[in-house]
């Protein structure tokens, strides 16, 4: 019998009512990125200091910054037990395209044992485990078994601008002796991984501008300058034909990934044509390998066009050149890279390559943050690791990831602590895209692990 089973026979019995109340977070539209949600925001925000009142935590607080708000717990059973901040954001990613959504995406709706909306997996769903966790031991045993710390942000969907220097005007209050993120994703919901090493973000947005209002295409077609026309020759101008960043100084202090994160690589016998298959894409010819792929997808600084526009887009036709034109370009940084110097680059490269008789306006989104690598002999880390061979029924793989999650440089730096990602969402759960959704046997072991994880730390 487990330690913690009558924890963990709580939180069986309690499965109806989480999922429930996973429903009702999901249908706050918590759109950080969009300030027509910030009332949304800001009422998620409400929902998780309910929560961790319901879970007895003695301290519960709202932490107001210049942008939506984080929320703050702490309960501290004993000074000499160890402490553990817990991570996560309540904030969600626009729904659009909403027309590809099968049910409306703020209306959760469960098929197959899964909970389709947006947010249910980046990060509601697996944001809620701790907080359910927390009120299981409450209830139970009248407390944690360690001192835990909650910091829940509301911007990590636009990039958590406010986050770094919130942790660094709280580091006295937020000191603990191990950081353990909700947030994340395992990379296969069949292979139990742990994150230990993300890339950074960087994200800017470029306009270009020809003449000082649209113009009628007969009258001023073939001389007035076409700002989309323009914009399509400098965004050409980035990438080489196998999509490599041309820019010079893009990659330049980049520096060699962890050879053991090459070995997962390996070892993982990634398949390339289901990959494909997955995202409803066409099968290139030739495939790459899989470990070139996972490489590229982990490993590599990218430089991606988030969208385009100019001009009209509305049905049939108008006749015009647009004197606008705009990209958004979010960059993802491997270890060595700062989001400023790699910025500098790219500004540098597109006023070399700006046609004569436009204007640019290149703008940076925030500060950006620098990749993450945990320490591979974090103590932490092996617990989590132990845990979830057992549940899981296998070791897990230490991966990296893709995708940036902030906070893992922000908290060694302010803080001095590792980050354990101990997230039970999957790569595969469309979180970003319409259709995303949360498997509820996550919710369920997340459940048991993060309840084991607690006790665990505590010895």
């Amino acid at each position: 019998m487990s330690a913690t089973q009558d924890v963990e026979d709580w939180l069986n019995q309690h499965d109806a009512q989480t999922v429930n109340t996973l429903k009702e977070f999901c249908r706050i539209p918590s759109v950080s990125t969009d300030e027509a949600y910030s009332a949304d925001v800001r009422r998620a925000s409400h929902f998780v200091i309910d929560l961790l009142t319901e879970a007895g935590l003695p301290v519960v607080e709202l932490v107001e910054t210049e942008g939506h708000p984080c929320v703050f717990a702490e309960w501290i059973v004993d000074p000499a037990k160890p402490t553990v901040l817990i991570y996560g954001h309540y904030d969600v990613q626009p729904p659009d395209p909403l027309g590809k959504w099968d049910t409306p995406p703020f209306e959760p709706t469960i098929r197959n044992d899964r909970l389709y909306a947006r947010g249910a997996s980046d990060d509601k769903g697996s944001l809620l485990i701790p907080l359910m966790v927390a009120r299981a031991y409450h209830e139970v045993r009248g407390a944690p078994p360690v001192n835990l710390k909650f910091l829940i942000e509301g911007e990590e969907e636009s990039g958590s601008p406010h986050f770094a220097p919130t942790v660094k005007a709280m580091a006295d209050r937020l000191a603990c002796d191990l950081a353990v993120s909700a947030d994340g994703a395992m990379w296969r919901a069949d292979l139990p991984s742990i994150t230990v090493a993300s890339r950074g973000m960087l994200a800017m947005e470029l306009t270009l501008t020809g003449a000082v209002k649209d113009l009628h295409s007969g009258r001023h077609g073939g001389s007035a300058p076409n700002p989309v026309r323009a914009l399509a020759h400098m965004m050409a101008t980035l990438h080489n034909d196998d999509g490599d960043v041309t820019v010079d100084g893009f990659a330049a202090a980049a520096t060699p990934p962890d050879p053991a994160i090459l070995d997962a690589i390996e070892s993982v016998a990634f398949d390339v044509g289901d990959y494909f298959d997955s995202i409803g894409a066409l099968r290139p010819d030739p495939l790459p390998s899989g470990a070139a792929l996972l490489t590229r997808q982990w490993l590599v600084p990218t430089l991606e066009y988030n969208g385009i526009y100019g001009g009209y887009s509305g049905p049939g036709t108008k006749t015009v050149i647009p004197s606008e034109a705009s990209v958004k370009i979010t960059c993802r940084l491997v270890a060595g890279q700062t989001p400023d110097v790699v910025f500098a680059a790219i500004r540098d490269h597109l006023r070399t390559h700006l046609p004569a008789g436009y204007t640019m306006d290149l703008y940076q989104h925030g500060p950006g943050s620098t990749a993450f690598a945990l320490d591979p002999d974090l103590p932490g880390l092996r617990v989590a690791e132990d845990i979830l061979e057992e549940i899981m029924g296998a070791r897990p793989l230490r991966v990296a990831m893709g995708a940036t999650i902030p906070i893992g440089s922000v908290f060694a730096e302010h803080l001095g602590v590792g980050t354990v990602f101990f997230s039970f969402s999957t790569s595969d759960e469309d979180y970003h895209a319409p259709n995303e959704f949360y498997r509820l046997s996550s919710l369920r072991n997340g459940q048991i692990a993060w309840a084991r994880l607690f006790y665990r730390l505590s010895q």
